[in-house]
């Protein structure tokens, strides 16, 4: 439970839900399994954590869908706050359950911390926090826009390196290749997504698809149902972006056919995409944490694992599709 929470406010700085599943996954498998935990447990925890990194703000699929959609990002990353939440808290009932259900899962330990120790601990998390309300504060009060809030974020935390004394001129610059390759590669995709939107313009196949689908007089329900399918079964074989790039050229005239909101469906999309994150035969963050804990644990127990915890998320999917409001309370108060 403490490693999901961790995950969670990791991913409000963070983004993305394969660093997440990285950065946690270093800190809080080898603990777990030092203290006797199931290590299929273990690891599944934090990599389906990971997820939670995409649906919380700054998601960098929100942003990139935003785009694409011409939606207010601001109010996507609000819609996914409560998304997010109902996440974790789902994630949190299948831990107490197994647990329950099987305490040699996770055993109790004796070992205790005094509270100093702990306040000290949770001292060292004071750049994290700072950096979170830095981004959200200034982009919740209208100071700058969710473009802006990456260029503050990424001033905060150089000013919490030098602070910290960490910021060396050969990290400095390991940092700027490692931004310089990770943009460009989503640039290239997002050229590509976007001259298929346009020939798709030019065609007409984007109209004809919703016509073909108005006229075809499937429900609503149908519609949708088709569309999860397809993208569960997308995110078997396809990494998040590249996938939501390729197929919002044509999904996205259909949803606006049928009168949904863009931003619900950017909500219910990036959880699908995250879905796609942990299933096989290609779970990024399931090989992630593979790489992170090594020999420990094989491949399969890993899987194994999260399938548990998939259950939940195909629930907290259809609650979220079943009560659109629950997505866009938010937006519609604070955005």
């Amino acid at each position: 439970m403490a490693s999901i929470f961790g995950t969670t406010g990791f991913a409000a700085v963070c983004g993305s839900s394969v660093a997440c599943s990285a950065a946690m996954g270093r800190v809080a498998v080898p603990e777990m399994i030092q203290h006797r935990y199931q290590p299929g447990l273990a690891t599944s925890t934090v990599a389906i954590a990971g997820t939670v990194g995409a649906l919380l703000p700054p998601s960098i699929i929100m942003i990139l869908y935003g785009i694409i959609a011409q939606e207010s990002i601001t109010k996507l990353f609000l819609g996914g706050i409560a998304a997010g939440l109902i996440t974790v808290l789902g994630y949190i009932v299948v831990v107490v359950t197994r647990v329950k259900l099987n305490p040699a899962l996770a055993p109790a330990t004796d070992e205790h911390i005094d509270r100093a120790e702990k306040w000290k601990a949770l001292w060292e998390v004071w750049p994290v926090v700072m950096i979170m309300v830095g981004i959200f504060g200034g982009l919740f009060a209208g100071l700058f826009t969710p473009t802006e809030a990456g260029a503050v974020g990424a001033a905060l935390a150089c000013l919490v390196a030098l602070c910290k004394r960490t910021l060396t001129w050969g990290r400095f610059r390991e940092a700027i290749l490692e931004t310089l390759l990770t943009t460009g590669t989503l640039l290239i995709i997002a050229m590509g997504a976007s001259l298929l939107t346009r020939f798709l313009s030019l065609s007409g196949a984007g109209d004809f698809l919703s016509s073909l689908v108005i006229d075809a007089g499937a429900s609503t329900f149908m519609v949708l149902l088709i569309i999860v399918l397809i993208y569960l079964l997308l995110g078997m074989f396809l990494e998040p972006i590249g996938a939501m790039l390729l197929t919002l050229p044509i999904v996205l005239p259909i949803i606006d056919s049928l009168d949904l909101s863009l931003i619900w469906f950017g909500v219910v999309l990036t959880k699908l995409l995250e879905i796609g994150m942990v299933t096989p035969p290609v779970g990024m963050n399931i090989f992630v944490i593979k790489s992170v804990v090594g020999d420990l644990v094989n491949t399969g127990a890993i899987f194994k694992g999260v399938l548990w915890f998939l259950v939940m998320d195909l629930l907290v999917l259809t609650v979220l599709m079943a009560f659109p409001d629950i997505i866009l309370f938010l937006p519609r108060v604070l955005g």
